[in-house]
């Protein structure tokens, strides 16, 4: 069954693009397809998961991006999401729906947030009232420098809490 998330370009090396996302985007595809701010749709694949921290990486090959697509690529600046502080402003960028690049504001509302997940695994996390919605899954959360301080991971919704989001901390040994 085809689905959508997002993605997150965080650099390149000599022959790939590459792009972060959640585990859980990626975990039970077959086949991946990254679409771009242009349209330009690609193939990846998967290059290591880490479904403890819900973290993946994906690659493109740099020859099977258009010049005019790679033109327009630029890698995401990485700031310190442990500078963050609650109240302060943020952005949350996705896919929302999977209907195409979607930009929310909201504020930090909390740090250090421990979440048990459904297998039973506690998580650190920030928490945002940006909105988040399926689709947005491994989208940017931005400061309002436009730094990368989270990747959208979870949301948590009842009828005694309304749009608590989660987005977890970026911190890739060795991606950035």
């Amino acid at each position: 069954m085809p689905s959508s998330g997002s993605g997150i370009i965080i650099g390149e090396n000599e022959t790939e693009l590459l792009i972060v996302t959640n585990n859980h985007v990626v975990e039970e595809a077959t086949s991946l397809k990254v679409t771009f701010i242009d349209e330009e749709t690609v193939d990846a694949v998967t290059k290591g998961t880490d479904p403890e921290t819900d973290l993946a990486v994906i690659a493109i090959p740099l020859d099977q991006i258009k010049e005019e697509t790679k033109a327009q690529i630029h890698p995401a600046v990485v700031g310190n999401s442990d500078e963050l502080k609650p109240g302060q402003g943020v952005i949350a960028i996705g896919n929302a729906l999977g209907y195409g690049q979607s930009v929310t504001v909201g504020y930090i509302s909390a740090i250090n947030r421990e979440v048990q997940t459904e297998e039973g695994n506690t998580r650190v996390l920030l928490q945002t009232d940006a909105a988040i919605n399926p689709g947005n899954s491994g989208g940017a959360l931005l400061n309002m420098k436009g730094e990368l301080v989270g990747i959208n991971a979870a949301k948590y919704a009842s009828t005694e809490v309304e749009a608590l989001v989660m987005p977890s901390y970026f911190k890739i040994p060795g991606y950035y």
